[in-house]
């Protein structure tokens, strides 16, 4: 009888698709990260600029710069980082 190829990531017996869905929710975790990150400054920016009431919206466009590298920042942080004893190797 022949046996069908487990799939990595649908099959629950296989450690290595446990594995994989973890990568997954790790780079997806990133993404919104990234995204609330540079949500939080442009929105902080235009309160900024319509507190002092800006004729340009400056305090927008720096703190969406700001946002920008710094998300990249702690993105970049995350992904150089040596794995830890908890996570599956890749």
């Amino acid at each position: 009888m022949k046996k069908e190829p487990k799939h990595p990531i649908t099959d629950p017996e296989d450690s290595k698709g446990k594995a994989a869905s973890n990568v997954y929710l790790k780079y997806s975790g990133m993404a919104f990260q990234m995204g609330i990150i540079i949500l939080i400054g442009a929105l902080l920016g235009r309160k900024l600029d319509t507190y002092f009431q800006s004729p340009k919206p400056w305090f927008t466009v720096a703190l969406s710069l700001l946002a920008i590298f710094t998300a990249l920042y702690a993105t970049l942080k995350d992904l150089l980082a040596p794995p830890n004893k908890n996570q599956p190797p890749r």
